[in-house]
């Protein structure tokens, strides 16, 4: 039977399942952050050159260079951050096993000091040592979670990379919507800018309500926090770009 306000049953075969289960990565923070990032760089952007007083075309472009290319920037570079991961953790993995192998009596003393330091002692503590070191194994797994304190479980780092991009690209294009639009219709009304800002806002608070699943935070304000992070990008974007009208031809 569940009890309202607890996240998952605690019945001996609920508890089987999940402990035997394998771990399912969620994918959602990687979205979550990708869209955040998408939307201020590009906001950044537009309200650089809109300050600029230069023209929708030239917004347009170089939001979406800029959205295209950031966008697999930080792909990139959460794919190859999610593989080194998963390369230190293999590296390690190999380096336990030589260990085991070539000293294994240092190697199970690490398991006794690990454990005793739990609270293990006399033939618990033996206990405890023998059935570990019986599985190379679970022995290795021991050693790398306890004693290097590593994750067993990675996501997927194409996955994550994938999500990132998309989350980039999709929620990232609200800033510029309206320009795009403005370019192929007359029927856009004025005050192009102010749509756009508008739109952005309500973008930066549905992303920071989203993030306060992963943070723990009331969604309220984690949703005001990243409008107002955003928003001051967008600030000192816009008095740049007002700095330097008159630089470039609009």
């Amino acid at each position: 039977m569940s009890v309202p306000g607890i996240e998952h049953s605690h019945q001996p075969s609920e508890i089987a399942r999940r402990i035997q289960a394998s771990p399912k990565h969620s994918y959602l923070a990687d979205f979550v952050y990708g869209a955040i990032d998408g939307t201020v760089t590009t906001f950044a952007v537009v309200s650089g050159v809109a300050g600029a007083g230069l023209s929708s075309e030239v917004i347009v472009i170089l939001s979406l260079a800029n959205l295209v290319g950031d966008g697999f920037s930080m792909a990139a570079s959460n794919y190859l951050g999610s593989r080194t991961d998963a390369q230190l953790l293999e590296k390690a993995r190999q380096m336990e096993r030589r260990h085991i192998a070539n000293y294994p009596e240092g190697e199970r003393e690490e398991i006794r000091q690990v454990f005793a330091s739990k609270g293990f002692d006399g033939e618990d503590l033996q206990r405890v040592v023998e059935v570990i070191t019986s599985d190379e194994n679970r022995w290795i797994n021991t050693m790398l979670t306890e004693e290097l304190g590593m994750s067993l479980h990675r996501p997927s780092a194409l996955k994550s990379a994938i999500t990132t991009f998309l989350a980039f690209i999709l929620v990232g294009f609200i800033p510029l919507a309206v320009f795009v639009l403005q370019l192929f219709t007359a029927s856009i009304p004025p005050y192009v800018y102010l749509w756009s800002t508008v739109l952005t806002g309500f973008a930066f608070f549905g992303i920071g309500a989203a993030k306060s699943r992963f943070v723990g935070d009331s969604w309220y304000k984690s949703g005001l926090e990243t409008l107002f992070v955003g928003g001051m990008a967008a600030v000192l974007a816009y008095v740049i770009g007002v700095m330097l009208r008159g630089i470039l031809p609009t």
